[in-house]
This record gives C-alpha cells, sequence and structure tokens, in this order.
C-alpha cells in the first residue's frame, strides 16, 4: 500500500502534469492553431463590442434590412444608417467585449490596422483569450462543485474531460458567448447545490437560491435563448424550494427588471419587445431560413409555415436526441447522465440535484427546438455544451458505482480506475486526432497565404482595403459581419431583390 507522503506526490505530480497542459492547449488554440474568427454573430458581437467601447451604447454597423425596416415602421419617418441600434442580440456579452476593449484599446481601429502580409487581426486573439479565460474559470467552478457533490477524483476526471473537449476549444475561436455563458452557468449550479444542500441541512436555502437565478438572469441577457432554461429553474424553484413560490416569483420579478431598459429598447428602435431576434424562429419554422428573412424589407414577404409547426418542433427534437452524442462534446460519460436517473443515490441533495438538471435540460432543448440548432457545426444556439460538465459528473458517478460491483475489479485493485482511463481516451480521441490538421492549416495560413476560413473571409483586405472608404459611406456586402468588424465600416446585408 503506498504510504501518505507517496500519495501526495503523486497528487501533486498529477495536479503539475494538468496544469502543464492547459497552458499548452491554451497556447496552441490562441496562437498555434487561431486563425481568427470563424462565425458570423462572432463577428458581429465583437464590433458591437468596439462601438460600445466608443461609447456608441448598443450602437452596430451591421445593419439587416429587415431590421432597418422595422425601426422605419415603428419611428414613421425616415431612418439612417449611422448609429443603427442593435435589437438583434442580447447585450450583455457585447457589453463584456467592450470592456475588454477599452483596457486594451481596442475602440482605436487605426491602432489595430493589419499589415499586408498580416492574417489574423489582432483583436480576434483578444477575443478568443478572454473566452479561453471564462472556459477556464468554468473549469475551475466545475471542480470545485463536483469536488462537493462527489469526491475529488470524479472532480479532478471531470476537470480532464472538458480540457480535452474538442468542442470546447472549438467555441473558443468563435466569438460567440457560449464560453462565457458555461461560466455563468457553473457558477449558477454552484449556487443551485448549495440551496439543495441547504435545505437538507434545515439551514435556509433563500440566498443561494436567489444567486443561482441571478446568474441564469445574466446568462438571459447573454443569450436570448436561455430564457427557457431560467424557465425552467424558476419552476423548479417554486415547486421544490422552500418556502414554495417565493424564491420563484423573486427571481421573475429581479429577471424582468434587469431586462426593462433592454425591452423598451426593442419596442423603441424595433416596435418589438423581443426586437428583430426573435427572427430567428426562421431557421426552425419558415418556408426558407433566417438568413432569407432577414435580407428582406418588410415582414409581409416572410411568412411562417405555422401548419407544420408541431412536426418542425418535433423533429428538432428527434434531431438533439439521436445526436445528444454530438450535442454533449463526444465525451462518453455525459449522455450517461440519462441512465443515473434511474439510480438511487443514498445522499438526498445529490438525488434531487438531478432533477434540476434535468429540468433545465429539458426546457433547453425545448427552446432550442423550437429556434433550432444544428450539430454539424457551431452553432450559436448550441445549449447543451452548458451542461457537459455536469452530466459528465453524473455519469461517471454512475459508471464507478457500476464498475465497483464487478467481480473482477473488486480482487483487482490496479482495475479499479481502468474505466477512467478508458473514459478519458475515447472522449479525448476528437481533441487529439483534429489538432495535428489544424496546426498544419493554421500554419501555412500564417506564412504563405493558405485557404481562410469560408465564405472566403481575407481580414486583411477587408481592412486595409475597405477602410479607404470614408466612414459616412455605406458598404453593401453578402458578408456584412466581417465587412463591419474588419473593415470598421457600416455595412448593410444585401438585400434580396434589386428592388429592395
Amino acid at each position: 500500500m503506498p504510504t501518505d507522503s507517496q500519495k501526495d506526490s503523486a497528487l501533486l505530480i498529477r495536479r503539475i502534469l494538468f496544469f502543464v497542459f492547459l497552458i499548452s492547449l491554451t497556447l496552441l488554440n490562441v496562437i498555434g492553431s487561431f486563425r481568427g474568427l470563424n462565425t458570423e454573430r462572432g463577428m458581429e458581437q465583437a464590433q458591437m463590442g468596439r462601438e460600445i467601447a466608443r461609447g456608441n451604447f448598443l450602437g452596430t454597423k451591421m445593419i439587416r434590412p429587415l431590421a432597418f425596416s422595422m425601426a422605419e415602421g415603428k419611428e414613421q419617418k425616415d431612418v439612417f444608417f449611422k448609429d443603427h441600434k442593435n435589437t438583434y442580440h442580447a447585450p450583455l456579452h457585447p457589453i463584456v467585449l467592450g470592456v475588454i476593449f477599452k483596457i486594451v484599446g481596442g475602440d482605436d481601429a487605426e491602432a489595430w490596422t493589419m499589415g499586408l502580409n498580416e492574417n489574423v487581426y489582432a483583436l480576434d486573439r483578444v477575443i478568443a483569450s478572454s473566452s479561453v479565460l471564462f472556459f477556464l474559470l468554468a473549469i475551475g467552478i466545475s471542480y470545485l462543485l463536483i469536488c462537493r457533490i462527489f469526491d475529488a477524483k470524479i472532480g479532478g476526471v471531470t476537470a480532464l474531460l472538458m480540457l480535452l473537449c474538442n468542442l470546447f476549444w472549438s467555441f473558443t475561436s468563435t466569438g460567440l458567448p457560449q464560453m462565457f455563458m458555461l461560466f455563468l452557468f457553473s457558477l449558477a449550479l454552484y449556487f443551485a447545490y448549495s440551496a439543495i444542500e441547504a435545505e437538507q441541512e434545515s439551514k435556509s436555502p433563500l440566498l443561494p437560491a436567489l444567486l443561482g437565478g441571478v446568474c441564469l438572469i445574466l446568462m438571459t441577457l447573454t443569450h436570448w435563448l436561455a430564457v427557457w432554461i431560467l424557465v425552467g429553474y424558476i419552476i423548479y424553484c417554486a415547486v421544490v424550494i422552500k418556502p414554495r413560490g417565493t424564491v420563484g416569483i423573486i427571481i421573475t420579478v429581479l429577471g424582468l427588471a434587469a431586462s426593462a431598459y433592454f425591452i423598451n429598447h426593442n419596442i423603441k428602435h424595433s416596435g418589438s419587445f423581443l426586437g428583430s431576434a426573435y427572427m430567428t424562429i426562421y431557421n426552425n419554422l419558415s418556408f426558407g431560413s433566417e438568413e432569407i428573412a432577414m435580407r428582406t424589407y418588410g415582414l409581409e414577404d416572410t411568412p411562417l409555415d405555422v401548419k407544420r409547426l408541431v412536426f418542425r418542433i418535433l423533429n428538432s427534437l428527434l434531431v438533439q436526441i439521436t445526436d445528444i452524442f454530438k450535442f454533449l462534446g463526444a465525451v462518453v460519460a455525459a449522455p450517461v447522465f440519462f441512465l443515473s436517473l434511474m439510480h438511487a443515490f443514498k445522499k438526498v441533495s445529490i438525488a434531487k440535484f438531478r432533477w434540476l438538471i434535468l429540468t433545465l435540460w429539458v426546457f433547453a432543448a425545448a427552446g432550442m427546438a423550437i429556434y433550432g440548432v444544428n450539430s454539424a457545426g457551431l452553432d450559436s444556439n448550441q445549449l447543451h455544451l452548458l451542461f457537459i460538465p455536469i452530466m459528465t459528473a453524473y455519469g461517471l458517478a454512475f459508471i464507478s458505482i457500476v464498475w465497483s460491483k464487478l467481480d473482477l475489479i473488486a480482487k483487482n485493485q490496479w482495475m479499479r480506475n481502468a474505466h477512467f482511463v478508458v473514459v478519458i481516451l475515447l472522449s479525448a480521441g476528437p481533441l487529439i486526432l483534429s489538432l495535428p490538421r489544424q496546426v498544419q492549416v493554421a500554419a501555412s495560413y500564417g506564412t504563405s497565404g493558405g485557404n481562410p476560413y469560408w465564405p472566403p473571409y481575407k481580414p486583411n483586405a477587408l481592412n486595409t482595403t475597405l477602410s479607404l472608404i470614408p466612414e459616412d459611406n455605406i458598404v453593401v456586402s453578402d458578408q456584412p459581419w466581417a465587412t463591419a468588424w474588419y473593415a470598421d465600416r457600416i455595412s448593410l446585408w444585401i438585400p434580396r431583390s434589386i428592388k429592395e
């Protein structure tokens, strides 16, 4: 049997290796394999953040024809492209980016002008670095939570699996708010479990339950689709947390108060309290797509296919269920969470907490079913990844229980942790297999031009050429998010027709 000093030494070595691995992957993803932002909504939120850093609160240089027509319809007068206001994106992530840009001087576009041979925009790395930071904070919070629920072994393996999850690292390069949301969601779960635990110990659960709700309110202000998770939390608290109904009512009032300014902003600039954000429903329920709707000047030409509403929602739910392994980042233990629902955990707080997780996931899946989500790419509506850490922990706990009951394992102490090794190796496969190719492509892109992201994004061409256009002119583009971000010019999404 190993002595206590040997155990301490082994623990220290494991922690050192973990942090070495963490730093290596961070540098690799921010520098080695990074080719710039690769999603349109990420670029759009980036240019919004820069406008906020300049003092143009909720301003945007990317203009959707539909949002423009909604603004004209509301104000019943000519609306100017300059000082156009965002009514599409939730405000919190652009605000966070605005603060970061203000700190690093990102509000001065001329100070960040690209060279002719430079392919990666420096501010793209700033955004990716902030995403990585929130991701690492989420790993730390998840580790503390899971150690509290189960033990340090499951907490450590979960943290390692998060670090090895290719889906998480992929989202750090998008400019999307998912990593910031993961940080907020991890905090919310930590406080929620504290509330359930306090109730079991005959203490007041009010404060931690409210803190969990506040984190989810902030997450809703980061991505409007997260309101479904918030609703699930309010219902759970109203039914389970004593005094029943109190926590749910308070969180509802706080949520409405926090969003009141932005609701009024949307009404003022679009005539709808949801702004143009509700048009994302065209992803799943229209005759075409959200892009077709957004490029149309007027709602009358973009009818919803209401007759097939139920069919499309059910089909979207089916896709989520059949592709749940992909949605959960190909982490082998995460889908096992659903099997753990059948196990009778002895600790009451552990047993009750999983029903909260299930409730939040069901509501999130319902929201994604209505508004659409795709497992094939880095979808901006992807909320399943928020549940990967906690579902992985429950999955590991269930696998450990089953594993320990095997006769072969009981007789051989060297096999007691073999299931952890198998889960880690299988889950790390996508990251390990993709990294060499990513580094190779990024190296060629940085030195010899290489292939940009599709549709062809050439940041240096946009930054050095279109920036010569006078600032009061308007660029009409099929990639207005990139034009607004890299060229820092007002950019109108090219309408569907010449007439429009």
